[in-house]
């Protein structure tokens, strides 16, 4: 679906199988633009949980953190990532640096911390030869589509996430923390529901249980968010899995998901949840200086892989706490 203003682009049906465009055709100032649409922009969002703005020709990081500003949207800082990223300002990153012949599966950005973006705005500065387009799900569908046997024990007991912060895999503890004090994390994990555990080689391991489904604040609409299938062993590339098996075993492995009480996931459960997003993703190739924007609980996203340099950088914004979305059970420490 693409769209011209000044048609009244909120009223618009989301095609099956399109991500909504919004096309720009004249040339104005980006930030201005997006000043003056923010309310279009806004109940956009409210109706389909994503869009592409087109022919804005974004070219600048500095651009993406005025814009997440216009839109009225405090930044978040990210904490516990995942991957490392480059910080360009207040609450916008580069992509999380990921091997690009390796697609990155579908997730919400920071669904297992206790304070997570609501806002996501993805600007294209360089787009790849081939691939590398962000594809998106809506997750009250996937929500619905999954089977109730598996969804109902989510909703019930919630996942588990571990995690060891090693210098060579992954994040290092000192870039997911923002500090390499003992301290300074300790506080962290203590302040938001995180068990941890230094080795004696100065790895750090960690265990945080969080809710798989939580309730939009504006729609209230059910929503499976959660990172419980990307970030388990096994939508790991199986070659690597194997290496990393080897190399560091079960304990060491840089993140790892769980039932909520500890049960180990078969890899058919991992399976029909990535074959349920597939079933509901959809993308569109990127163009140098187009703006995304995406409403992190409502839409899931992940990245294809690709070839050929690909600069794609993101902007958070407007925190929320799972305690502001009815979650289906309360965070406790695991």
């Amino acid at each position: 679906m693409s769209i011209s203003l000044p048609i009244p682009f909120p009223t618009a049906q989301r095609p099956p199988g399109g991500l909504p465009l919004l096309c720009v055709e004249t040339a104005t100032d980006p930030v201005d633009w997006v000043a003056r649409q923010r309310d279009v922009l806004r109940a956009t969002l409210v109706e389909h949980g994503v869009v592409m703005v087109r022919g804005l020709g974004l070219r600048d990081p500095a651009q993406l953190g005025v814009i997440l500003h216009r839109l009225g949207a405090s930044p978040v800082t990210e904490k516990e990532a995942f991957a490392p990223r480059r910080s360009y300002a207040d609450g916008v990153y580069s992509s999380s640096a990921w091997p690009a012949n390796q697609p990155m599966c579908m997730h919400h950005e920071l669904s297992y911390a206790l304070t997570f973006p609501s806002l996501l705005l993805f600007a294209c500065l360089g787009a790849p030869a081939t691939g590398g387009a962000t594809a998106v799900a809506d997750s009250a569908a996937v929500l619905d589509a999954l089977p109730p046997s598996l969804s109902d024990r989510f909703a019930r007991e919630g996942w588990l996430l571990t995690r060891s912060y090693g210098n060579d895999i992954g994040a290092s503890a000192a870039e997911a923390f923002g500090t390499d004090d003992r301290d300074g994390i300790e506080s962290h994990c203590r302040a938001n529901a995180i068990t941890f555990a230094w080795q004696p080689d100065g790895t750090l391991h960690t265990r945080q249980r969080r809710s798989a489904v939580l309730s939009h604040p504006v729609t209230g609409r059910r929503c499976w968010f959660n990172q419980i299938a990307f970030l388990n062993e096994w939508t790991i590339d199986p070659e690597i899995r194997e290496f990393l098996l080897a190399e560091y075993g079960p304990e060491g492995l840089p993140f790892n998901t769980f039932h909520g009480n500890g049960d180990p996931l078969s890899p058919e459960t991992v399976h029909i949840i990535n074959s349920v997003y597939e079933e509901h993703t959809v993308r569109r190739p990127w163009q140098v200086g187009d703006l995304l924007l995406v409403d992190n609980l409502r839409t899931a996203h992940g990245r294809e892989a690709f070839e050929g340099p690909r600069e794609v950088i993101v902007a958070m914004g407007e925190p929320l706490h799972p305690n502001d979305c009815s979650p289906t059970m309360e965070v406790t420490v695991p």
